[in-house]
């Protein structure tokens, strides 16, 4: 009988060096698209998706987002005093979302390593994996859709997405053997292939359902792009001894892990406020577009 998925990593130890100055004191994940931090939305797909239990992985002065899902009486209290019933109830949402645990990647070796530290919460269950720097809004959560898809083929199951084929060097990319709907089956998986040489333009998305195996090849494996521990290479090897399958997810993907990708991810989110909707528009076409 198959495992559910209940567990869920979240990794959040990187620098942030693309955001710089700005993440020098302030984690990536803790930047707000219009009022809300990155990995809340993240966090809230889990949930949603049915995860009971969330490890995040976090690295040196990444306190604030530990801060962020906790209790804070001081600032609760105020609002209540002040009758702002529907921010109190927002900031105690953040609190509430889920059973969230915390481990600290001591060393900046990678994707692959710092999923790996978080082996002992996972033990021999099946679990998902969520990124940051991918938002993704849809019907059913993505982290959902892969869920039912590991319920099909008892197998792992990684997020993907076509991209244009001069931005597949950014990504790891997918070889695919055969298909069924939005499933395909992998032959190979390659990360970051230079320009021209990639197998398909299937990138990886920062979603993965994998199954507790992939921790005995991340702990034996050696550095790849970039000289990090990369959990595609890990993924290529558990290919090698079980069926991993892409799916290619329902939904709008939005890339927040650059500048240009978080600004118009901004503004996409806002033209979404009821609120901020009409003075948002008003603005670009007067301001922007130098319409009257």
């Amino acid at each position: 009988m198959t495992k559910r998925v209940k567990k869920a990593i979240i990794p959040a130890a990187g620098l942030g060096t693309r955001f710089l100055p700005a993440t020098k004191a302030m984690p990536k994940e803790m930047l707000p698209i219009v009022d809300k931090p990155t990995i809340q939305y993240i966090v809230e797909e889990a949930i949603n998706s049915g995860i009971e239990d969330i490890i995040i992985v976090t690295g040196k002065g990444k306190r604030a987002i530990e801060d962020h899902f906790d209790y804070s009486f001081d600032l609760e209290h105020s609002l209540f005093s002040s009758g702002k019933v529907k921010l109190l109830e927002e900031v105690q949402r953040s609190s509430e979302m889920a059973d969230i645990h915390y481990i600290r990647q001591k060393h900046p070796k990678g994707l692959g390593h710092a999923v790996w530290s978080a082996r002992k919460f996972i033990g021999d269950e099946p679990f998902a994996v969520l990124l940051g720097d991918d938002i993704v809004q849809a019907e059913t959560p993505c982290i959902r859709q892969m869920m039912e898809q590991f319920e099909r083929t008892e197998s792992s199951v990684i997020g993907v997405k076509p991209v244009p084929d001069e931005e597949t060097s950014r990504y790891g990319i997918v070889e695919t053997s055969s298909k069924s709907g939005r499933l395909y089956e992998v032959a190979n998986f390659v990360e970051k292939p230079p320009k021209g040489e990639a197998p398909s333009n299937l990138a990886i998305m920062g979603r993965y359902i994998l199954t507790p195996e992939i921790f005995s090849f991340l702990e034996n494996q050696e550095a790849g792009a970039g000289g990090e521990i990369q959990l595609t290479d890990a993924i290529q090897k558990l290919n090698q001894v079980q069926h991993v399958y892409a799916y290619e997810f329902e939904g709008n993907r939005y890339d927040v892990g650059d500048k240009l990708g978080f600004i118009t991810t901004s503004v996409e989110f806002a033209l979404q406020n009821e609120e901020l909707r009409e003075p948002l528009l008003h603005y670009l076409k007067e301001k922007v577009l130098n319409l009257p």
